[in-house]
């Protein structure tokens, strides 16, 4: 029964190919304890029954999975769960990608990947507390975290107000640095909305990620602490890395 419910999951005209579907599957049971870390993946034949599938189609997934660092293949022994705990990131009052992953990983930083003076669409303007129109500075950035791309982001401030936000980026590595250098020694985070989604191509290759792979969504806006709006931004996480962590805001 437990099978015949796996395999009616599969979604065979969703446009999403199938052995990235038994992929995710096996990523959802990893998670759910069904396939417990350190110990061996059932035989193909048997996931390809649990699925519906074919061996083929399992033979793909499993591939796609070793390369991801998620199983380690052994010749003559097979396939192994490896141990790897996705990284807890904070979304609350004072979200911040340094010290949010502090004490989890060793070295973080952001790295600007590009820049640009753009006028605000409207939600962007909305967020900002902007006429539609208004001249704004897209930052576009990356975060990393012991080598590895943990976040690609996006984010609007107002170009009047904070001209030259970009080089300050560049130098410092840090929005919270280059704020400063505004006057702006604290923020809060004003509201997040989340959502979830299949990786689009930039997702894929500035984040490392193989076809089908789901990214996080946050769009956010943040303020200064009598209200003010000075940052709006849209973060993509990789849900196999990270998994985001809601306080009150």
């Amino acid at each position: 029964m437990a099978g015949q419910h796996m395999a009616n999951s599969i979604e065979r005209r969703s446009g999403v190919s199938l052995w990235r579907q038994i992929a995710d599957r096996i990523l959802q049971a990893i998670a759910a304890g069904d396939f417990p870390e350190n110990a061996a993946l059932p035989p193909e034949v048997a996931l390809a029954e649990r699925y519906g599938v074919n061996r083929h189609t399992v033979r793909s997934a499993i591939a796609a999975l070793v390369q991801e660092g998620v199983l380690r293949a052994e010749q003559g022994r097979g396939t192994f769960v490896l141990s790897r705990k996705r990284l807890s990131y904070p979304i609350g009052a004072r979200t911040r990608f340094s010290t949010g992953l502090q004490g989890q990983t060793t070295e973080r930083h952001i790295l600007l990947l590009a820049s640009c003076v753009e006028p605000a669409s409207q939600r962007v303007a909305e967020g900002l507390g902007l006429a539609k129109g208004s001249n704004v500075i897209r930052l576009e950035t990356r975060g990393q975290a012991d080598g590895l791309p943990v976040s690609r982001a996006a984010g609007w401030f107002d170009a009047k107000r904070f001209d030259g936000i970009d080089k300050a980026m560049a130098q410092t590595g840090s929005i919270t640095a280059s704020l400063a250098r505004f006057g702006i020694d604290d923020y809060l985070r004003q509201s997040t909305v989340l959502s979830a989604r299949h990786a689009d191509a930039t997702d894929l290759a500035d984040l490392d990620l193989q076809p089908g792979a789901i990214v996080l969504v946050t769009v956010s806006v943040n303020v200064t602490p009598d209200g003010q709006p000075i940052q709006f931004s849209e973060s993509r996480f990789p849900a196999e890395r990270v998994e985001l962590k809601l306080s009150a805001l």
